[in-house]
């Protein structure tokens, strides 16, 4: 992502993709569409960065990107700030009264409210197609959310210990009634190690 600042940007506005991150996104739907997976819809979080993200995907699959408010960035009230969850916020009383609840957390929208509204977006989608893929544009924890929601484990957890980087590829599938995860692929390959993802917390 274009963060020269290095800020915590969360649902900020004006933060689009680095050239590094537009190419990284090509490599996603590059990926998908090299198989010839069966991509029937483009949905796509309201944020800059995810739009931009969404565009490889319409481009290779020829459809418009539709955007879902249900995809967002959680706010988290760090937005704007260049500072990480060590001593500088046990140097600002100020910021006490956020970090009271981890296990909510506190400082922003709750894990579980994050979860649903994902799942209600995953459910919508997968019923607006009458077969074939949805590719849903998120951010990295909301998707986790769904991820843990569906493996029943805590939605409180170490952000450091997500396994969801930027521009991979996560996969569920309708089965019976409830969703479950069928893969988790990156294809960006190499790209990784020059990039940075200070989106949210």
């Amino acid at each position: 992502m274009h963060n020269p600042g290095r800020v915590l940007y969360g649902t900020l506005p004006g933060f689009g993709l680095s050239e590094l991150g537009h190419r990284m996104a090509e490599s996603a739907a590059t990926a998908l569409s090299a198989r010839g997976a069966p991509v029937r819809r483009v949905v796509s979080s309201p944020l800059q960065r995810a739009r931009e993200s969404a565009e490889p995907w319409s481009t290779a699959f020829d459809l418009p990107v539709d955007i879902d408010e249900r995809l967002i960035e959680p706010f988290n009230r760090f937005e704007g700030r260049t500072f990480n969850f060590g001593t500088q916020v046990l140097r600002n009383p100020g910021t006490w009264g956020w970090v009271l609840n981890p296990m909510k957390p506190s400082w922003g929208e709750a894990y579980e409210s994050i979860a649903t509204r994902m799942l209600a977006a995953m459910a919508e989608a997968h019923q607006s197609v009458d077969g074939g893929d949805v590719v849903l544009v998120s951010h990295q924890l909301p998707i986790w959310m769904v991820h843990r929601k569906l493996q029943g484990e805590a939605l409180y957890h170490d952000p450091r210990r997500r396994r969801c980087t930027l521009s991979s590829i996560t996969t569920f599938e309708l089965l019976g009634k409830r969703f479950i995860e069928t893969e988790y692929e990156d294809p960006t390959g190499g790209l990784l190690d020059d990039s940075v993802d200070l989106g949210a917390v």
